[in-house]
């Protein structure tokens, strides 16, 4: 018995659910949560409303995938380096953070959060829980690992976190949100890594 029919409607199955998350953004984007119908969805990703339903039952199922998506491999391997030269750690977080902020569509995911969340609040709950928090645990947790190994001296790692994150979020993303020309190729990211990487371990770093 052959497992090639299996093997083929699972890469049918993942086209159609990567189609289904590309339309979504777009009509999400164009349309508004609330101004887009999952029918609508189906009919512009080219898949049957039974098929959709199949994967996503709900528009709030289908946004909180596309945020999963946009911030996969956030809070994985790569972005949890081993304790022992905080310098060099921060900095693959720092540059790991630029990548996934810089991905294409990830201010539209937001302009869709900010837009929509007073009336769909679950819509920043789920931005938040499935998006941005994994990836932030994962830096204060690799803070509170060089405490521990006594590289860096804190109090409170999510405090330093988020002071850390948000030198880098603020030169590379948040502009993105108000001017629409504003191109982050024009600023040197790894030159506003390692100065968050410097300005944050002058404050808790432990001297050699």
């Amino acid at each position: 018995m052959t497992t090639e029919p299996t093997s083929y409607h699972q890469r049918v199955a993942l086209e159609k659910r990567a189609a289904i998350m590309e339309a979504a953004t777009g009509l999400f984007l164009e349309s508004g949560y609330d101004g887009t119908s999952l029918a609508r969805i189906a009919e512009a990703a080219g898949v049957s409303k039974a098929t959709l339903f199949k994967q996503f039952p709900t528009k709030a199922a289908l946004f909180g995938a596309i945020v999963t998506e946009s911030w996969r491999g956030g809070a994985d391997g790569e972005t949890a380096p081993k304790p022992g030269d905080p310098a060099a750690g921060l900095t693959t977080i720092g540059n790991r953070y630029v990548e996934l902020l810089t991905r294409p569509g990830m201010d539209a995911l937001f302009r869709i959060v900010i837009a929509e969340a007073p009336r769909f609040p679950e819509l920043a709950r789920i931005q938040f829980e499935h998006g941005k928090m994994p990836f932030f645990d994962t830096v204060a947790k690799y803070l509170e690992e060089e405490k521990a190994a006594g590289h860096v001296r804190l109090e409170d790692s999510t405090t330093a976190a988020t002071q850390f994150l948000g030198m880098i979020s603020n030169h590379v993303f948040w502009p993105r949100l108000l001017l629409v020309d504003w191109d982050p190729e024009g600023i040197d990211t790894h030159r506003v890594v390692a100065e968050a990487v410097a300005t944050t371990l002058a404050r808790y770093g432990v001297p050699a």
